[in-house]
């Protein structure tokens, strides 16, 4: 791909998130709340490996 492409095509994602971008079925809150149990699964694994501070 070359630049000139890659560009054409990031315009037109851009023209097209103009009109919303958000699909039906995605529920912002549950995303959201997906996204921070990950975060925090991540958190408490990464603690469970550094015991030694």
């Amino acid at each position: 791909m070359s630049l000139t492409s890659t560009a054409a095509h990031l315009v037109t994602l851009a023209e097209g998130a103009e009109m919303g971008g958000n699909h039906e079925s995605l529920n912002p809150v549950l995303v959201g709340g997906g996204a921070l149990f990950a975060l925090l699964l991540l958190l408490w694994i990464t603690t469970r490996f550094n015991r030694d501070r």
